[in-house]
């Protein structure tokens, strides 16, 4: 079949179980070729292809309402409801973005890139179709690990509770990212390894209708004995006992197995959950073998022997860089502790956890809980390291404020993917840390220049004293320098001065000082001398050096890869104001007050004015007239 050519999931409803097979087969080899040249979430999607036809077959998209969690494994779903010819944009600028978009299709009503939201949104969508007394189903996908994320486990009692008709889809392959991790976990294995549950209950039944009647006693009990099967079948039952209907586990790769379970569900009334076993990456033998899930999310691959296409003797990863400095801090001080939720692979903490197996933790999907167990490490002398994603800490922003700042504690904030970061889009890109941790008491926040003072900045986090401290650094490669071999400590709030100037000032830090001096040396050719000053301390800020540039009386710009209300700039203007410097002329460039879109960061760089071009106008216009240069 020409997926290129679907235009709606009715292809599938008429189809037989090997024509489903035979089309599954078709999207499998679609995917495989396409990531190859886009990079994408492969694992995911190969491992939901049966799955999400089945879910097409059975219900009616868009009257009924897929969701996915994540929405990292949509993409089956996207070639179903009409983009497959749009493949080879797949998260480029201006492209198909990899998660679910509503303004894409009337069939993607839910857009997710964080994990454990779809419950409570189907929860939402089941209560308004029942106040306009509408029938569709409502049908949340969410993986095992979305489910032991807070959010998602408030939403199943509350929805066990209301009794709404909800059909969720438990897509369990055992990993989210990486390997599953927690109590919840277990249980699911647990159940994983009892079988199928209705269909030893309905042989039960089956069974109990074989005995010759022998009296009341038989017929009275009869429905309490079968109830009490669950117990020996599924140990603990957790969503039977939370209100839930349970189906399964089903095989996620046999359409019969699907077919069958998904119409007995789509039939029964109440909230019912259809506990789905599939395998992450299936169909391709490279990211099948994958333990540690390295094919979860790729760039370009050899299709053939699965060799990932990297530029060749490229600079470590920023979250390298970083862990490895921790590592070393960790030989040295034992009360270090890194925190992580279901991130260790992304922020490369496997080579610490192998040292120190005792003192790393992956809390899961669990972004509250780690900040709060961080806090109380902190209150009993350790030394915590939080690495989190910067789009992922604000979930536990309530949790920073009150566990962790207010009172004053020691905890280590590894802030990863600070700034755009690229295909992964809106959801994912971490530019609204500055704004949103800077107004919060006893916090401190810094970014380094490079690698080398990356490592004297996890130096200086480990010796810190006086409170919460936070630590932002880039997704992508660093830039190759050299590295000292003993770190030293910073003096907190402390700036640079990377190159000296008369004329103008810019105000940078982290990814925008190369941007910076490169604008600089083109101003030089005009005859604009300007001071280039690495403000490496977003809070506190280096007062000093700001009196001494506002006394000079020199326009300053500053420059950041962050939100431009509220972060750095605002700041510095903040102080402006509060200090009295009226007269001074400044301009802040930042990302402007809407959400970046998916695509290569050098385009979106463009986009948002973080260009050469756009900071010497800038500084132009910022001059006297008197002083600008022909």
């Amino acid at each position: 079949m020409d997926l290129n050519n679907i235009k709606d999931p009715s292809v599938v409803k008429n189809l037989t179980d090997e024509e489903m097979r035979n089309l599954a087969q078709d999207v499998r080899n679609f995917l495989i070729n396409n990531l190859s040249e886009t990079g994408g979430h492969l694992g995911a999607n190969l491992g939901v292809v049966e799955l999400t036809l089945a879910l097409h077959r059975t219900f009616d998209s868009p009257n009924d309402r897929f969701l996915f969690d994540v929405g990292h494994q949509s993409y089956v779903h996207k070639i179903l409801t009409g983009r497959g010819g749009q493949f080879d944009t797949l998260r480029k600028y201006q492209g198909l973005c990899g998660f679910p978009k509503r303004n894409e299709s009337e069939h993607d009503v839910w857009e997710t890139g964080h994990s454990s939201t779809s419950l409570s949104a189907a929860m939402g969508m089941a209560i308004a179709r029942d106040l306009k007394n509408e029938s569709h189903s409502v049908v949340p996908i969410i993986g095992d690990g979305a489910l032991t994320g807070g959010m998602a486990l408030e939403a199943l009692n509350h929805i066990g509770h209301e009794k709404k008709n909800i059909t969720v889809i438990l897509n369990d392959n055992e990993m989210s990212i990486a390997k599953n991790v927690g109590a919840l976990h277990s249980a699911l294995a647990r159940m994983r390894s009892a079988g199928k549950y209705n269909r030893v209950k309905d042989d039960f039944e089956w069974l109990l209708k074989k005995i010759p009647a022998i009296g009341g006693r038989v017929a009275s009990t009869a429905e309490r004995l079968k109830d009490s099967m669950k117990y020996f079948v599924v140990p603990g039952m957790f969503f039977e006992e939370l209100g839930f209907t349970y189906y399964g586990p089903v095989d996620g790769h046999d359409f019969e197995d699907l077919q069958g379970n998904l119409d007995y569900a789509r039939k029964t009334e109440g909230p019912v959950i259809v506990h789905v076993m599939t395998q992450k990456g299936k169909g391709y033998q490279p990211a099948e073998s994958d333990v540690k899930d390295k094919w979860h999310g790729v760039g370009p691959y050899k299709i053939d022997s699965g060799e990932k296409i990297k530029p060749a003797d490229a600079p470590p990863a920023w979250s390298e860089v970083i862990s490895e400095a921790l590592r070393e801090e960790a030989r040295e001080d034992e009360r270090i502790v890194a925190v992580t939720p279901a991130m260790i692979l992304g922020s490369k903490l496997e080579k610490f956890g192998e040292e120190f197996p005792d003192r790393l933790y992956d809390v899961g999907i669990a972004e509250q809980h780690a900040t709060t167990m961080s806090a109380g490490l902190a209150t009993q002398g350790m030394r915590p390291f939080l690495a989190i994603y910067s789009t992922f800490l604000q979930r536990g922003y309530d949790q920073v404020i009150h566990d962790v700042a207010r009172q004053n504690l020691n905890v280590i904030f590894g802030i990863d993917r600070a700034g755009l970061v690229g295909a992964d889009g809106e959801t994912h890109q971490g530019v609204f840390d500055i704004a949103f941790l800077r107004t919060v008491p006893n916090m401190s926040i810094m970014m380094p220049k490079d690698e080398n003072e990356a490592k004297h900045m996890v130096h200086t986090a480990v010796k810190y004293e006086d409170g919460p401290i936070a630590l932002r650094y880039p997704r992508g490669n660093a830039l190759g320098v050299e590295v000292a071999d003993k770190p030293e400590t910073i003096d907190i709030g402390s700036w640079e001065t990377l190159k000296p100037g008369k004329d103008a000032v810019i105000l940078t830090f982290g990814t925008t000082i190369p941007l910076a001096i490169e604008a600089a040396e083109t101003l030089q050719e005009q005859g604009v001398d300007v001071e280039v000053v690495n403000a490496r301390f977003m809070k506190p800020m280096d007062e000093k050096m700001l009196h001494e540039i506002f006394e000079r009386n020199i326009p300053v710009l500053t420059l950041e890869e962050a939100v431009v209300q509220g972060s750095f700039g605002s700041a510095v203007l903040e102080f402006q104001s509060d200090h009295g410097y009226y007269n001074r002329s400044l301009k802040r460039i930042g990302l402007p007050d809407r959400f970046v879109e998916h695509g290569d960061v050098k385009d979106l760089w463009k986009e948002v004015g973080l260009t050469r071009e756009n900071v010497v106008d800038k500084v132009l216009k910022l001059l006297p007239q008197s002083e600008k240069r022909a």
